[in-house]
């Protein structure tokens, strides 16, 4: 690690110091706002990078490198993200770890370029494939280095594509950073994934169908197997809580402040917060609701309802508390407006 004391970053500032910390060699982009600065912040960092000529071959660069035996990685945001969903079919088909950060912009097209969470669906389940991926949603830059560097580890130790899924606010923000808290993170190696001078039939495209349903069984079995040991998430004041909030990212640490406050006024709501959008930690929270307490379930996010489809979709069907959802794509939610919201909540 370069620095090992506190420093005063942008997100884009985070994101280059913990590629380059994770020991990545290489970086394949195409400029879109707001991952610009994550781009000429690598280019600056003197290792190895090329602009291309869109996002497709940014992509197929970072499928092409890790191939190689090289950590390698891509940023994008909104269209881009689209455009690299091609490449991250083919990465999911290959088992191949490829790293994305994306700084989500609200849309549709080109839209916004600051504030959202319209991509969640995009990141999880994009291209043409199953999601097997390894989706993270980070609430502030401590933790955009330490997913960042997630990403990377259990991309190659599991082999499959990972997203970073932040958004432009996150990005473009100053935050306090205390690198000392992570210097006992370890780096899984990477390795050649083609042996040298030996021809290798390594196939993302199947002319029996037996033969593809073999493989998604195989990759989807992986998959659920290593969820134990990915999924990540926080939850505060669920104990006594009839009411329990469940947000991401940004707007999970905004919601985090808003049930502080509501806390001191006596009301019982509490907070869920995946980390890992995929694998979602749906035990966990089958275990929260479960309890009988939770009577009302709130989802809050910045889109109209991406997050709560996957919510609904993971949890159990026995859990009988009704939901409800505080929904504002492309724009920013302040801890005000959730109190405002919960306060005229009737269980």
């Amino acid at each position: 690690m370069q620095n090992n004391k506190k420093q005063f970053l942008t997100g884009h500032e985070v994101v280059v110091q913990a590629a380059l910390d994770a020991g990545a060699e290489s970086m394949f982009g195409y400029p879109i706002t707001p991952t610009c600065e994550i781009l000429s912040g690598w280019f600056e960092s003197g290792k190895k990078c090329l602009q291309t000529e869109d996002e497709i071959a940014a992509g197929f660069g970072v499928c092409g490198a890790v191939l190689a035996g090289e950590k390698s990685f891509t940023a994008s945001s909104g269209p881009g993200h689209i455009l690299l969903q091609d490449s991250f079919s083919m990465a999911e088909a290959m088992r191949l770890p490829v790293v994305l950060i994306v700084g989500q912009r609200g849309g549709p097209s080109s839209g916004t370029v600051i504030y959202s969470q319209q991509e969640v669906i995009l990141a999880c389940f994009g291209g043409n494939g199953e999601g097997m991926r390894l989706v993270y949603s980070p609430s502030n830059l401590s933790e955009l280095y330490l997913l960042t560097r997630r990403a990377f580890n259990e991309a190659w130790k599991y082999h499959y594509p990972a997203i970073v899924l932040t958004d432009g606010y996150t990005l473009k923000i100053r935050q306090n950073v205390d690198f000392d808290q992570f210097k006992k993170i370890e780096n899984i190696p990477s390795i050649s994934l083609i042996p040298e001078n030996k021809i290798v039939h390594w196939p993302n495209i199947y002319t029996a169908e037996e033969e593809l349903n073999i493989v998604l069984e195989n990759t989807k079995n992986d998959f659920e197997n290593i969820a134990k040991e990915i999924v990540s998430f926080e939850s505060k004041e669920i104990e006594d809580a009839e009411i329990l909030l469940i947000a991401h990212g940004i707007v999970g640490a905004v919601t985090k402040i808003a049930v502080e406050e509501l806390r001191k006024q006596n009301v019982k709501v509490g907070l869920f917060r995946p980390i890992t959008l995929r694998p979602f930690p749906k035990q966990e929270l089958d275990k929260i609701c479960g309890w009988k307490k939770i009577k009302k379930i709130v989802v809050v996010e910045s889109s109209f309802g991406q997050l709560a489809r996957i919510v609904r979709d993971q949890l159990a069907p026995e859990i009988d508390a009704s939901f409800d959802y505080l929904q504002k794509p492309g724009l920013g939610i302040e801890p005000e407006e959730v109190i405002e919201f919960v306060k005229n909540i009737k269980i």
